[in-house]
């Protein structure tokens, strides 16, 4: 994802997997104090999710390729 890094391209993968991965968990996993889930955080998570798996799969495993 990030070739313009030269030879920390992987380095800036895992940068990336840490920071989307928080997001997509907090982002999911978040309730407000009477237990509901906040639609916007939902959205967002479920988008840092899929960017996530996208980067991990393509990028860092290189099992598939989009």
């Amino acid at each position: 994802m990030f070739d313009f890094a030269g030879d920390n391209e992987q380095l800036l993968n895992y940068i990336f997997l840490t920071a989307t991965g928080f997001i997509a968990y907090h982002g999911i996993r978040f309730r407000d104090e009477e237990g509901k889930m906040d639609f916007v955080r939902l959205l967002f998570g479920s988008i840092a999710g899929v960017f996530f798996f996208m980067v991990l799969f393509q990028d860092v495993l290189g099992i598939v390729s989009f």
